[in-house]
């Protein structure tokens, strides 16, 4: 396919999710269904026309005085992808599967228009709804923070020190572009995409294979680092999912101890015997039953919460999410939120740790969080995650988190990870 093909279908896939308010990830596996011809290098980027127009939509939509899926789409080719509209044109020129050329008065609105003048929520594309719960959090510099969640990602991966260090796995992916992460000594990054190109599949490499590493967000990594989970302890990861944080949690503990992986959702929870395989660990279960965690009731020296949240921390990896979020989904996730950390505190012994962490940046499903569980359990009090912070990270200091009561925030502008709130509470009775 051509760039003009190409682009019209981003316009069709785009118009799709608008229309029928679907994810992303839904509506590009039906267009590449329905049209196999296109090769991977087609839906690849078609992918990115389609992500970059969802991260971007109201900073893109305001310079082009339009939120048409087709001028989004061509803000796309003349920012993210680098592209002059003189060689959109050319490429565009000849093509029958492309749409019309941007119109000359559409251009002229775009160079004219200075995104900095625009309204606050436009520069940080976020809905507008969304702006008191940046601010609760982030204050002055929110629209900054707000914005960098509209950045393309890298990829990161967590090197398993169970079967590898970070060198033998930079090694293994030299030709994808792999450097070290910043912060984590076991942590590799691919760093993000320019223009139009696409990510190595990783997951293809023999080193994934041969469990030597793990594709996890840094951000994720940090949290199950500040954990400060140790060889021997009893541990429970209440919302495995699909086991990231339980294989990093084995491999700070050497494989020693115990560590018990539950989720509500078998789906969710299905991929990690396979994972667990992989990676050689040795010391962890999963439990599809509640009942399976009876015995463990007050007897768990770490249980670890990756809470169900909104995902606002994630919005750089699925930005169609930000646009389908409403004030009425946040509030069913507290309700949420709260029931997991209410069922989760039965299994802590005395003098053992609650964990809560989300991949949010919104107060409500956070500190506030925090603070009604502290509220009505008087023998739970905070552990300061400063220290567990300089444990982690070593002597580097070029990059910090945002330290609020106690508690760790990270951010793609503070930390260049993925949004991130972690708080440790430790039982003393």
């Amino acid at each position: 396919m051509r760039l003009g093909g190409r682009l019209q279908a981003a316009i069709e896939v785009l118009d799709d999710i608008e229309n029928r308010k679907r994810p992303a990830s839904d509506a590009l596996k039906d267009w590449g269904l329905s049209h196999r011809f296109a090769g991977a290098g087609d839906r690849a980027v078609i992918g990115n026309i389609v992500y970059d127009a969802l991260r971007r939509k109201l900073s893109l939509g305001w310079r082009m005085d339009s939120d048409a899926a087709r001028h989004i789409a061509f803000g796309v080719l003349l920012s993210d992808a680098e592209l002059a509209i003189d060689a959109i044109n050319a490429e565009l020129d000849g093509d029958k599967f492309a749409p019309q050329p941007l119109e000359s008065e559409r251009m002229a609105i775009w160079e004219a228009r200075d995104l900095a003048s625009a309204p606050d929520h436009i520069r940080a594309d976020v809905p507008e709804w969304c702006i008191p719960h940046f601010q609760a959090i982030f204050g002055d510099r929110w629209v900054e923070e707000a914005a960098a969640l509209s950045d393309r990602p890298p990829v990161d991966l967590r090197v398993n020190t169970l079967k590898a260090d970070r060198d033998k796995v930079l090694k293994e992916l030299a030709r994808a572009g792999a450097s070290p992460a910043p912060l984590l000594d076991t942590a590799v990054r691919i760093p993000p995409l320019r223009a139009m190109g696409r990510h190595p599949n990783v997951q293809a490499e023999p080193a994934f294979q041969r469990g030597l590493f793990e594709v996890q967000d840094l951000g994720s990594q940090i949290a199950a680092k500040l954990s400060d989970a140790k060889g021997g302890e009893q541990v429970l990861d209440y919302c495995a999912g699909a086991g990231g944080k339980t294989l990093a949690l084995a491999a700070e503990m050497g494989n020693k101890g115990q560590i018990h992986a539950y989720d509500a959702e078998r789906a969710r929870l299905a991929p990690i015997f396979d994972r667990l395989k992989r990676a050689g660990v040795r010391n962890a279960q999963a439990h599809a039953n509640i009942e399976d965690l009876s015995p463990l009731e007050g007897q768990m020296d770490l249980v670890l919460v990756d809470a169900p949240c909104t995902g606002s921390g994630t919005w750089r990896r699925r930005p169609d999410a930000k646009w389908r979020l409403s004030d009425q989904q946040l509030e069913r996730r507290e309700i949420e939120q709260r029931d997991v950390l209410d069922a989760a505190k039965a299994y802590v012994k005395p003098g053992g740790r609650l964990v809560y962490i989300t991949c949010s940046l919104f107060a409500p499903e956070n500190g506030n969080q925090v603070n009604a569980f502290l509220a009505g359990n008087s023998q739970y009090t905070v552990v300061d995650t400063r220290p567990l912070w300089s444990q982690a990270v070593g002597a580097q200091a070029e990059l910090s988190p945002l330290f609020n009561d106690g508690t760790a925030i990270l951010s793609p502008l503070a930390t260049c990870t993925d949004g991130f709130f972690i708080s440790v509470l430790r039982r003393e009775k």
